[in-house]
Formats: C-alpha cells, structure tokens, sequence
C-alpha cells in the first residue's frame, strides 16, 4: 500500500511570480453591493494580471465613500489620503518627486466635480502621468445622498427631490482641457471596465475614468439615472476594447476594416473594434459631439472615448532628470553658498 503524499497543486501566480492575494487590501466597510467595490477588484485583477510590483504604486485619494477604496485594493502599495478636493496636488507633488512610480488616483464625483474642480481642472490640462479614477454615483454617500454635481437634470432623490441642474461631464471637461485618455464605464461591466483599466495602466500621460458606480443605499431606485437599472437600460456602448500588453503576443480575430489598433506607450495594444457608430477616438471634436449627443438622448455612452498618445506628459515638459528628485543626494538638490550668494545680489 503506498503512502505517498499526493503533490500540492501548483499556486497561480502572475508573470513576476506574484500569487492574487499580493494585489489584495483590507476587507471592505463599503456597503454590500457598493459599485465602489467592483472597481476595487477590477484593479486587482488588472494590476495582477500585467505584472506590477504593487510597491511601484502610489494610491491617492481624498474624502468620501471613493476616497476608502484604495484600502481595498494593492495593500502593500504606497498610499496617501489627502484633503478633500485636494487629491490632485498631493498626486503632482508625488509624481515630481518620483516619476518611476504608477500614481493611482481614486475620487468621487462630489470629492471631484464640487469641491476639487479647481485642482481636477489643472490635474488634466498639465496631462501629468497619472491614473484618475472618478467612482460617479451622482450623490453624497456619506452625507445622506444630496445630489452630486453630477447628477442628470430630472434625476429623482429617495426623497422624490428633483434635480433641476445640468450636470458636470467630467470627461467632457477631461477632453477639452487636455487630459490624453479619456474613458467612461460601468461598475457592473467587468470585461470592458478591465480592459480600459489595463489600457489606463499602459498609457504615459493623464488617464481619467469616469465610471457609473450606483450606490446602493441612496441612489439606486427608480426616478435615479445612476441606478444599476438605469444604466443597464441606457448604456450605449460605442466599441468593444480588448487590450493587449506589450509581453504578450498580440493575436485576435476580427473582420477586416473593424477594429482599430492604438499602440500605448509602454508597447501594449488596445483594439478598439467599432460596434454602432463610425468613432475614431483620436479626434477630440468627434468626442465632444458623441458626448453631447448621449446626453441629450439619456444615454451612458462607455467605452474609449478619446486617446492622444502623441502628446508630451508634464514631466517630460518640465525637463526632469532621470533619476527621481526624492532619491538625488542634498549635493545635488540643494544650492551652495555661492548660489545663494548670486541670488541674493541679484535681488537688491
């Protein structure tokens, strides 16, 4: 009779030898069914799947139900909760200091579109390399579910409150002011929300995503246009996005003249196969148009809906050395007596 043990199944592991639960945070407090969450495990798999060392991750955020979601995801990661409306600055100062890591921004529409749309302003127009995830419910989750500044006019609270102010697009807003991938999904739609993740990832300059995250607790009911309902009816897809990184081989079946190929800066592919429309996502007036157009329709338009891949990021603007500042010796860093000699002479 033998006694051998049978051998422990190999563990799953990603192209850099890390296991899934190396990607993994805190257990959530968000509430059960919280869109926030999907996003969360989105990232996991996202960053899992393309072989990042999660210490090569700085996530930021500010205040609200979003601003928790970094706890979720990559625990092992840098992380800095700021001010609320303030992540922006705090994503800057990051980046200058240390442009070889992946800044991962997570805000919400009230912590983006209210109080921090001056910094989100400037965050897209300097296109500074960074990932800036907007989880839109259209409400205050924490302060009892006023609307947002993104909320659709005729949008209905719990209360039967009506909302009589048109809202604040931030993609639109992302594409007119600079920012060089622009993208909107849905919390529920895993497939697409992953791939425009990993394109996100992939991509050298501002990355912004807006995605429909319906909250559970305040707006989710009939009379919402961000309840899961709603979204699942209205969502008007403009193209299926597949995405391909840089080590792998890049094989996929289409029908000739379907599918658009966008080549990111770190070599990886999005394929970006056309389903109801003629959509060319380089064209930044076609993106405006398409956005308008959904709106006046009471669609969700997802998907990609602009990419630049051409434009120089606000480091390579500013001309940065290649070695991070944060890590330059104070020799380097810090004027000498003569220099501030010179300066001070020069100012009388």
């Amino acid at each position: 009779m033998s006694t051998t043990t049978p051998a422990a199944p190999p563990k799953k592991v990603n192209r850099i030898g890390l296991e899934p639960a190396v990607y993994r945070g805190n257990k959530t407090t968000l509430c059960a069914g919280c869109g926030h969450n999907a996003i969360s495990e989105r990232l996991v798999e996202a960053f899992y799947e393309l072989g990042i060392e999660p210490r090569r991750v700085a996530k930021l955020s500010g205040i609200g139900c979003s601003s928790k979601s970094p706890a979720y995801f990559l625990g092992t990661s840098h992380g800095f909760n700021a001010l609320h409306g303030r992540m922006p600055s705090i994503a800057t100062g990051a980046m200058l200091a240390n442009h070889t890591l992946i800044a991962v921004g997570v805000s919400g529409d009230g912590d983006t579109a209210s109080i921090g749309i001056g910094q989100f302003v400037h965050l897209m127009r300097r296109n500074l390399p960074v990932i800036y995830i907007i989880e839109d419910n259209g409400c205050y989750g924490l302060t009892k579910g006023q609307f947002s500044a993104t909320a659709d006019v005729g949008s209905k609270l719990k209360t039967g409150v009506v909302n009589d102010l048109p809202p604040i697009d931030t993609c639109a807003l992302a594409i007119q002011l600079g920012a060089t991938y622009v993208a909107r999904s849905f919390s529920g739609d895993k497939r697409q929300l992953l791939a425009l993740l990993e394109g996100a990832i992939g991509h050298r300059g501002t990355a912004m995503l807006d995605v429909i995250s319906p909250c559970v607790t305040f707006n989710d009911h009939e009379g919402s246009t961000k309840s899961y309902a709603y979204v699942k009816d209205h969502e008007s897809t403009l193209e299926e996005v597949s995405f391909v990184p840089f080590f792998e081989d890049i094989s996929v079946e289409y029908e000739p003249g379907t599918t658009r190929d966008v080549t990111l800066h770190d070599g990886s592919h999005l394929l970006l196969k056309k389903l109801n429309v003629d959509y060319d996502p380089t064209s930044k007036i076609g993106a405006l148009r398409v956005l308008d157009e959904s709106q006046r329709k009471g669609e969700v338009l997802t998907g990609l809906l602009y990419v630049d891949t051409q434009r120089k990021d606000f480091i390579e603007l500013l001309n940065l050395v290649d070695e991070p500042l944060a890590l330059l010796p104070e020799s380097q860093v810090r004027p000498g007596r003569e220099a501030l000699d010179q300066v001070m002479e020069e100012l009388k």
